[in-house]
């Protein structure tokens, strides 16, 4: 099977497609064909060896994606081949593969009408959101939600989640067409990130109270911003950091206000069980709709990994398998 190969870690270029013998599931393991696989920023820090839990040498990258499965091990029961699914974690080797080896909980349903790369949008974006809105942001219906970066991944899904829980939604986004795909799905509000005075905005749209919840994507840039944005016993969920930043303890002070960390490979087994609940549920029920903003080719795997560190997301990055 063609599967993307990292010998040494390294810029982009180190993404090479090889051949390896396709996988065999042992005693608990299900084989899972591969029809798209998703590109998650986390797979760039991993690859440049720049990430805290760095695989062994040779690795295949990846933890989403979807297909159809191939093969069960002895001992699974619930899953027959031919069943669609979606992928969030991996066995032994990752996602950018024609074929994958994964544990009965890292596999989840998925429905007919989502499609394959639909469903290689999923694992981390979703369960991220999941994570970060209602088990570390403990948001509720009624509260008011600010989710920068609000067309990318991770930020669709949550403005999603948001619109369906009953609570009011507000986006940033940096650009028009960006604004337009966090409207579309469901974000009440969206304000550019850019202009100097977006801050001024949100209070004013909220009557100056401030909102209950922030997930930040860059908190090196918003956190001091969004501290002075909370409303009384408000939380911030840090979703992503790329660096240093001084802040005003005051402001966290002065409302009773909490700033929380999450990653969601920290997140327990019973938790992770009951994020993907929740996920099969909304992809059932259509209120959750994964957007798949580029489309890339296995081969091409270095030019996703550029494009998802790049501004301007709309959408989550997949790859296509070759047939």
């Amino acid at each position: 099977m063609k599967a993307i190969v990292v010998q040494e870690f390294g810029g982009p270029e180190v993404l090479r497609v090889e051949d390896v013998p396709v996988p065999m599931p042992g005693r608990g393991e299900i084989l899972v064909r591969v029809h798209a696989a998703g590109v998650n920023p986390v797979d760039t820090y991993i690859r440049g060896g720049a990430y805290a839990r760095k695989p062994s040498l040779p690795y295949t990258p990846g933890y989403d994606a979807a297909g159809v499965i191939d093969q069960v091990g002895e001992g699974v029961d619930g899953w027959a081949p031919g069943a669609r699914v979606y992928v969030a974690g991996t066995a032994t080797l990752g996602t950018y593969a024609q074929w994958t080896l994964c544990t009965p909980s890292q596999v989840h349903p998925l429905p007919d009408h989502v499609s394959f790369e639909q469903g290689a949008a999923v694992g981390v974006p979703y369960g991220t959101a999941w994570r970060a809105l209602f088990q570390r942001g403990e948001a509720r219906p009624g509260d008011t939600v600010l989710v920068h970066g609000a067309s990318g991944g991770v930020g669709v899904a949550a403005v999603q989640m948001a619109r369906a829980a009953g609570m009011r939604t507000i986006g940033t986004a940096g650009s028009e067409t960006g604004a337009a795909l966090a409207r579309a799905e469901g974000a009440e509000l969206v304000f550019d990130h850019h202009a100097a005075d977006y801050a001024e905005r949100i209070l004013e749209a909220t009557g100056g109270r401030g909102v209950d919840v922030v997930i930040v994507m860059l908190a090196n840039v918003n956190l001091a911003r969004d501290l002075a944005l909370l409303a009384p016993n408000g939380r911030v969920v840090v979703v992503g950091n790329r660096g240093t930043i001084e802040i005003n303890p005051r402001d966290t002070m002065a409302r009773d206000a909490d700033i929380r960390g999450m990653l969601l490979g920290n997140t327990p087994p019973g938790d992770l069980a009951r994020i993907h609940a929740g996920i099969v549920a909304g992809l059932a029920n259509r209120t959750l709709r994964p957007v798949v903003g580029r489309r890339f080719e296995l081969a091409d795997a270095p030019l996703a990994h550029e494009a998802v560190m790049a501004p301007g997301a709309h959408g989550k990055i997949v790859l296509t398998m070759p047939a």
